[in-house]
């Protein structure tokens, strides 16, 4: 079974900027769509960004422009850069597969506060 580990979370003032990355237990190579989800406290999870075949990004209208999603398949690992950060970016981080994710992995709390 494909196990995600999400790390590189913590706490940020707002403008600040964070690198996520996401260690996966498969090689890359073999998925075709990867992407970073999130969960504010008290909502649902949600698809904030999507890299598809290694070219095509996707980004939720809330963090365009803002956060990257990127990949390095010789070690598994996906990458989520997040910048000018904003309160409302305060959630618990995840990657999956999209769109049909798997049993999700842990995730990193990204906390942006003053």
């Amino acid at each position: 079974q494909v196990q995600f580990v999400a790390t590189g979370g913590g706490l940020v003032q707002p403008g600040g900027s964070l690198r996520l990355s996401c260690a996966i237990s498969r090689s890359l190579s073999t998925i075709f769509a990867m992407g970073w989800y999130r969960q504010a406290p008290g909502a649902q999870r949600v698809l904030v960004a999507t890299l598809i075949d290694g070219v095509t990004t996707n980004y939720a209208d809330v963090v365009k422009g803002r956060f990257t999603i990127s990949k390095d398949d010789a070690n598994n690992t996906v990458y989520l850069q997040m910048n000018n950060l904003k309160p409302a970016d305060t959630a618990v981080y995840y990657c999956n597969f999209t769109p049909s994710p798997r049993s999700w992995g842990r995730g990193t709390r990204v906390t942006v506060s003053s």
